[in-house]
């Protein structure tokens, strides 16, 4: 009896590569391309929040006149740690969260999915990225507010603690905004009704224990308050909030909001079909 030929074995697709621990390099252009992407309009996305800066110190402080003084300091010197964290949480915001919704727009996000990044490198890659935009801005226009407003340095720290704390904290929301949207109109609703109120009823510009009830209690409801608070104790060595409790919250929004992230990546909120 003749022997009847091999069976032929399946031809399988290749298998993904594998990627024990952490791609680092996968991670690292991740990054590098939302740096860059800011970098590239350097004119709208660090110029500009100079200049509004300026115009508000210009705005507030010369309306309100050189002499006046807030808990002994100069207004101008009261007001410029706030400007600062001002800017550092609306450009963290607006880096991830336009990055994300312009990539859905585009038809780009299969160049964020087909990678091999696990969701957690996902969120740090984005993540990172608009933080370092929000302090890049925060230090240029820290640089651009000195000639106006003699900035000590009273506790270090705090600076970086609630600076970076901030920056990470909006970057995360502007993830979650950027997941979440599906028009401009979607993003433009968060930014006008959510961030920019809670930005100027956050003491930015006034001490909140001068504000009448009940505001003046809805206002330590507010994270912006604390952020703002413990970034500006960082120059002046005061603050109006108990600032153990400003950085416990700050520290529970950054793994609560990371996490939420994290959570929309892994099952991929908006973004598979």
């Amino acid at each position: 009896m003749r022997d009847l030929p091999d069976t032929p074995s399946p031809i399988l697709p290749p298998q993904p590569r594998a990627y024990p621990g952490v791609n680092w390099a996968g991670l690292s252009t991740l990054y590098q391309r939302e740096v860059r992407r800011f970098l590239k309009v350097g004119m709208q996305t660090l110029a500009a929040p100079v200049v509004t800066a300026l115009l508000y110190m210009l705005v507030f402080v010369v309306a309100v006149g050189g002499v006046k003084e807030v808990h002994g300091v100069a207004y101008g010197t009261f007001v410029a740690p706030g400007l600062i964290m001002m800017q550092i949480l609306g450009n963290a915001f607006a880096n991830s969260s336009s990055s994300l919704l312009q990539s859905k727009f585009n038809g780009l996000m299969g160049d964020f999915l087909t990678p091999p990044l696990t969701p957690a490198e996902h969120v740090a890659g984005f993540g990172a990225g608009a933080a370092t935009r929000g302090i890049l801005v925060g230090v240029v226009s820290l640089a651009a507010i000195l000639p106006f407003a003699s900035l000590p340095v009273a506790q270090p720290w705090a600076i970086l603690y609630f600076g970076i704390g901030a920056a990470l904290i909006m970057a995360f929301l502007g993830i979650m905004a950027g997941l979440w949207s599906e028009k401009f109109d979607h993003m433009a609703a968060v930014t006008n009704f959510v961030i920019m109120p809670m930005t100027f009823l956050s003491g930015t510009f006034y001490l909140v224990e001068r504000l009448p009830e009940p505001f003046q209690t809805l206002s330590h409801y507010n994270p912006f308050f604390y952020l703002i608070d413990g970034f500006r104790y960082g120059f002046l060595g005061q603050a109006e909030s108990n600032l153990a409790v400003g950085a416990a919250m700050t520290a529970v929004l950054v793994l609560g909001l990371g996490w939420v992230c994290l959570r929309m990546f892994d099952v991929g909120y908006k973004i598979k079909s």
